[in-house]
Formats: structure tokens, C-alpha cells, sequence
């Protein structure tokens, strides 16, 4: 009888390991995601050292969000400076997320035929590159 049971929960288990819900899949996927999406609520976006209105703000997210991965550029250690500060004459947009555990700072590089991105949070860097036509074209909208 003792057996039996024992042979239900572990078939069960097995059954459940080898093809997990979607909301699990989703949910594992998210937590290592390289391109994370960000939610307009939770972030603060500056360019040049000024804060982006709520409407620039809304729509740099939407691009974020929408933009697709093109490849992850490795960071060799000691070499985390120059993609934080690289010597280029592109202004990044500066996106720092605020939200309950999570504090991070996506720092970004549009370039006319990508974006490059630099994800930092705690003391880990990463960088990977943006294709986005709106955003490699994204301007702020000056108010008269």
C-alpha cells in the first residue's frame, strides 16, 4: 500500500518536472532574461543630466520593451569602465529601475544602426546590443 503511494508521488513528480506549466516557464525565463522589460511605473529615464517628461519617458519604455536582442557583448573583467563611460560622442539615456528587491541602471547608446545597452545592477555588468528603428531615431520632444 505504502508503495503504491510512494510510486503516485513520484510519478506525479516526474510527470510535472518534465513538462511544466507555462506560468513556470514564463516565470524562469523572466528571471534570467538578459533584455528585460521594464515597466514604465517603476523607472526614472535622464539624458544629459535632465529627467525625460512622463510622455518621453512612456515611449522610451515601449521601445525598450519592443526592441529586439541582437547579441550579448562580453565584458572581460577589468574592462567594466570602458563600457560604462565609453569614449564616444553619443549621450546615453540613462534608465534606472526602482522596484521592490530590484535596483538597476540600464545605460543606453543609440547609434544609427543599433543600440548598445549596458545593464548594471549590484556590483554585475552586462552589455548586449538593441535592434530598434524607433529607438535608434528616439528624440525628445521639446515643448514650446
Amino acid at each position: 500500500m505504502i508503495w503504491t503511494i510512494i510510486s503516485i508521488v513520484i510519478g506525479t513528480l516526474c510527470i510535472f518536472i518534465s513538462s511544466p506549466t507555462s506560468r513556470l516557464v514564463e516565470w524562469l525565463m523572466n528571471r534570467f532574461a538578459i533584455h528585460s522589460k521594464i515597466d514604465p511605473n517603476d523607472i526614472t529615464v535622464t539624458f544629459n543630466g535632465k529627467r525625460l517628461e512622463e510622455e518621453d519617458k512612456n515611449r522610451l519604455s515601449d521601445y525598450f520593451n519592443e526592441a529586439q536582442f541582437v547579441k550579448r557583448n562580453h565584458i572581460f573583467p577589468g574592462t567594466e569602465e570602458s563600457f560604462l563611460h565609453p569614449e564616444t560622442a553619443v549621450i546615453p539615456f540613462i534608465i534606472n529601475v526602482q522596484s521592490r528587491k530590484k535596483e538597476m541602471n540600464f545605460y543606453l547608446y543609440p547609434y544609427d544602426d543599433h543600440v548598445d545597452v549596458v545593464k548594471q545592477w549590484k556590483k554585475k555588468i552586462i552589455s548586449f546590443t538593441l535592434s530598434s528603428e524607433p529607438l535608434q531615431n528616439f528624440s525628445i520632444s521639446e515643448k514650446a
